[in-house]
């Protein structure tokens, strides 16, 4: 979509001869002849940048103008035309908020790249703002690890879909990495250019979350002091993710709908239909199917947003891929804090493989990140890691025929050599018990997923006795 420009300028010859010129560097120009067209067309419209000259003929001065656009929307650019020795005036307009100035008589070149670089530089200032809050509202996990069948299926999803248009719904636990994996479905596709916007539904408040999503006019309420573009306008061109959708007020539910049937939206306290170009992803720990029978959530709409639904595991399904995210924990806090990177014990990984995580990849990151910080080693110890004693002693749902998890000897007497090597064997109990269970007793897909070699895994499961206390499980034959 090309950027729409008002030129405002008294004089018609230059006014016709800056419509030409920007028109040849694909922009989408409007005039006004005097500062009062102006506000008029500012009242109304919305314009990506305004070049005004400061010397107006009646009706106002420049200055006037770049107030007015200032007023009606404020993250506007305004670039101001000067006549020669007013640069004092122009110092002046970069006061009251404009992005440049140039003086006449200008060249056309310069112009055209002193443009073209406020545009640039708005684009970026927005990308970023919401980037900022993104950032501010940090899930506590930098990146999506897995290699067991559950995430192999998620991360397969994303490479079919990323390409497309089509609307995506995740679902998963709180914690799970549900923005993570919108991320991804962005930067993969052909809109990773463009800006990617989340807005936290559940974070905004019913009075202002239609103000967020679709902006407001000024006067549209009590504070509306200017125009404000709202979040599916910023995401022009790219991808809008809205996170935990399933809180969404119902009246919000219908003008969301609107937006994804007829990609158009009107502005609170706004006439003008505006059209939008944006990807939609949203996500929910709910179970929106029955959200939908209690007639808590719009059935068309939820039909329009699981054109492509995508569930994420949590974490205790997950135990294969405990190790490498917790290092990988430790290797983004070392890099942060410019410290050296920390590692963990066998004794630590099995206690971490022992914990329900109710709070999925979002707790274990702090949790690791509070051990790095806290442990005075360089290897963080089982003693070390701060997990809640009720979620950590729970056990987990188990399947017919699967055994209880073997504790950590508490037997004061033993050798310390002995009490490591019982500790050993019960995390490799645990842990491959869990694992096998996930691949429903596949040796293959297990020994893929957690990095062994199948032959190793085989003498593994002879040395435990795992095949005769999990008589339960499928072979590989």
């Amino acid at each position: 979509m090309s950027a729409r420009i008002l030129v405002v300028e008294d004089e018609a010859a230059i006014r016709l001869a800056l419509r030409g010129l920007l028109r040849k560097d694909g922009y989408a120009v409007e005039l006004a002849e005097s500062a009062e067209a102006a506000f008029r067309r500012l009242e109304s419209e919305t314009f990506d940048l305004v070049l005004t000259d400061l010397a107006l003929g009646r009706g106002g001065s420049g200055m006037d103008v770049l107030r007015a656009s200032k007023a009606h929307c404020e993250e506007t650019p305004v670039v101001v035309i000067t006549a020669h020795g007013s640069e004092k005036i122009a110092v002046e307009a970069m006061k009251l908020g404009a992005e440049d100035y140039v003086p006449k008589p200008f060249d056309n070149d310069e112009l055209r790249l002193l443009l073209k670089r406020a545009l640039e530089r708005t684009q970026l200032w927005r990308e970023n703002r919401w980037l900022m809050e993104r950032v501010e509202r940090d899930y506590g996990f930098g990146s999506l690890i897995g290699s067991g069948a559950g995430m192999r299926e998620v991360f397969e999803t994303i490479r079919k879909v990323a390409e497309t248009d089509l609307s995506v719904l995740v679902l998963g636990e709180s914690g799970t990495g549900k923005e993570l994996v919108a991320q991804a479905l962005h930067q993969c596709g052909s809109r990773s250019s463009r800006p990617f916007v989340a807005v936290n539904c559940a974070a905004i408040s019913a009075e202002l979350v239609e103000s967020e999503l679709f902006g407001h006019e000024r006067g549209a309420f009590t504070g509306a002091d200017a125009r404000r573009i709202g979040r599916f306008e910023a995401a022009q061109g790219g991808t809008i993710f809205l996170d935990e959708i399933g809180d969404m007020a119902p009246a919000t539910q219908a003008k969301v709908l609107r937006v994804l049937q007829e990609r158009c939206l009107e502005r609170v306290g706004g006439r003008e239909e505006i059209q939008v170009d944006v990807r939609v992803i949203a996500a929910t720990h709910r179970d929106l199917a029955k959200e939908v029978e209690a007639g808590r959530f719009r059935e068309d709409l939820y039909y329009r947003l699981k054109v492509v639904e995508l569930r994420i595991p949590p974490l205790r399904e997950r135990v294969e891929d405990l190790p490498a995210l917790a290092l990988r924990f430790c290797e983004q806090l070392a890099e942060r804090l410019e410290r050296p990177r920390k590692t963990l014990s066998q004794e630590a990984l099995s206690a971490l493989a022992h914990h329900r995580w109710p709070g999925n990849v979002r707790e274990l990151r702090n949790v690791i990140e509070q051990a790095a910080v806290l442990s005075s080693g360089e290897v963080i110890e089982a003693a070390d890691l701060r997990l809640e004693s009720a979620a950590s002693a729970a056990e987990p749902s188990r399947e017919p025929g699967s055994v209880s998890r073997s504790a950590a000897p508490a037997d004061s007497e033993l050798s310390f050599r002995d009490a490591k090597r019982q500790a050993n064997e019960a995390f490799e109990r645990d842990f491959l018990l869990r694992a096998l269970h996930a691949h429903a007793g596949n040796v293959s897909r297990t020994a893929e997923a957690i990095g062994m070699v199948r032959q190793s895994l085989q003498q593994k499961i002879r040395e435990l006795g795992l095949r005769e206390t999990r008589s339960d499980e499928s072979s590989d034959e």
